[in-house]
């Protein structure tokens, strides 16, 4: 069992930058691929970014490339979602997942976060 626990949400100006946390209760977390989604109110959760042991990446284009950028550190077991440039419409509930590989599809991952909110005012 992973238990994935985010922080780093709050409420920020458009244009500003946040930076989201994720950490893992297990040391495992490197052998996972790791995901952020968002779901915004009203909306279906969506994906944003994820970073496989070896550091690949990927991200959404729409919502997320060029803007954000994800990383991790596995020795602190943390995975970061670094977001720039933030829009009203990035206003959700972001979470983190893990899982046994890069995907969109968040039916992918096994693991998930409670997590947390981001607001961005405009």
């Amino acid at each position: 069992q992973v238990t994935l626990v985010e922080s780093g949400g709050g409420l920020v100006r458009a244009g500003g930058s946040l930076r989201l946390s994720c950490g893992a209760s297990r040391r495992t977390l490197r052998i996972y691929a790791m995901g952020w989604f968002r779901q915004a109110p009203g909306k279906e959760r969506e994906f944003v970014a994820a970073i496989n042991w070896s550091n690949d990446s990927a991200y959404d284009a729409d919502s997320a490339k060029g803007r954000f950028t994800i990383s991790r550190d596995n020795a602190k077991n943390t995975v970061y979602l670094q977001m720039n440039s933030l829009k009203s419409e990035d206003t959700a509930v972001y979470y983190c997942a893990a899982g046994p590989r890069i995907s969109s599809s968040g039916t992918e991952y096994i693991y998930w976060g409670q997590g947390t909110q981001v607001t961005v005012s405009s």
